[in-house]
């Protein structure tokens, strides 16, 4: 629980920074956001609401693209990914918080990374690769907060456009979140930091709309998994520092 104006000052900070880098690029939330969370709150509390700030924005997003969402890809993700949300918050409910911190930091730093190289991997085609997409993506989102690196692999690997992967994303986004959220309960904050935080949601939705058209995409996107490797590696240090 956080507990003063600062602290909760900066959730809200986080959030809209998240948030309107995700209307932007279409995705990043959580790659950016959820880092810097956890090292506000510790990784318990930061990793679950990144989960729920992560859904709220994905629905804001899903509202003008649910049209174009591929609902036959996005079931069996959606089902592999309910298969390993709980093993993912039974894990992080017991590790200790230096060896979860460095756990995140490294799932994070390793998965944008293998982004940023875009990853060819054969076995992430097909119903299969849909299937270890989400086994990966579920274990992720609700151990460390960020499942969308494995779903990201799997379009590139299915040779998706990012118009069609953008709205099955927030689709998946909106359900895995969920999920995830259901499985370790809501966090624990003031009334204050709640209400900052859907600030930032809804700042960070109208200031990413308004820049979408401004930003080229491919920049948009690097700079999500530039901000994400860094926040990343941050939070892998802190938790290596305190083991």
């Amino acid at each position: 629980m956080t507990g003063s104006w600062v602290a909760d000052l900066s959730l809200g900070c986080v959030v809209l920074v998240g948030a309107s880098v995700q209307r932007v690029a279409g995705v990043g939330f959580a790659l950016v956001a959820a880092p810097v969370l956890v090292l506000l709150l510790g990784p318990g509390q930061g990793v679950v609401l990144a989960n729920c700030a992560a859904g709220a924005i994905s629905a804001i997003g899903l509202v003008d693209g649910w049209r174009r969402v591929r609902l036959g890809a996005m079931l069996p993700l959606v089902a592999a990914a309910a298969c390993t949300v709980p093993v993912g918050a039974w894990l992080a409910g017991r590790l200790p918080e230096s060896e979860l911190l460095a756990t995140m930091g490294a799932l994070v730093s390793v998965a944008v990374a293998l982004v940023m190289a875009g990853v060819r991997v054969p076995a992430l085609r097909g119903v299969r690769g849909a299937i270890t997409a989400g086994a990966a993506s579920g274990f992720m989102n609700s151990a460390a907060g960020v499942g969308g690196p494995a779903v990201s692999l799997y379009a590139v690997n299915a040779g998706w456009t990012a118009q069609e992967f953008v709205p099955s994303a927030q689709f998946y986004g909106v359900l895995v979140n969920a999920l995830s959220v259901s499985a370790k309960g809501l966090p624990r904050l003031t009334w204050t930091a709640w209400l900052l935080v859907a600030a930032g949601i809804g700042g960070g939705a109208v200031i990413g709309k308004a820049l979408a058209d401004r930003v080229p995409e491919r920049r948009a996107r690097w700079t999500v998994l530039l901000l994400a490797l860094a926040g990343g590696l941050s939070t892998l240090g802190k938790g290596l520092w305190e083991l």
